[in-house]
């Protein structure tokens, strides 16, 4: 069998099998990432199928917080939307930190907010 045949058939294994999955951790967070921005998520930790129910779980949770929201009588505290069931290769959904107003925005919100520039 040559190294070609032995490529062809690691490459062609399901994505649970124990030689991808030793593949794949061996793979950094950056891999990891750009695997999910290419949009291959048969190359992450979870097979097609756990991918798909993942999805499913994601649209029904949206669906349950959508008709509560629906039914709701707008009183009280609306519920939090729920968060998307974490993916293999994506990153954590970590807040980015909000930018700080310099001295520069400041003028121009001024600016907009008085024309005349009356203080």
């Amino acid at each position: 069998m040559s190294w070609r045949q032995v490529r062809v058939l690691i490459q062609h294994l399901p994505p649970e099998s124990a030689t991808m999955t030793g593949l794949r951790n061996a793979l950094t967070p950056e891999e990891y990432e750009d695997q999910a921005k290419r949009g291959e998520p048969e190359k992450g930790r979870w097979s097609q199928i756990e991918q798909l129910v993942a999805t499913a779980v994601d649209a029904l949770r949206d669906l349950q917080y959508i008709t509560v929201v629906a039914n709701s009588d707008g009183k009280g505290r609306k519920p939090k939307k729920p968060e998307p069931i974490r993916r293999p290769g994506v990153g954590a959904g970590v807040p980015k930190k909000r930018e700080q107003l310099t001295d520069q925005h400041a003028d121009f919100l001024f600016k907009m907010l008085n024309p005349d520039g009356a203080a």
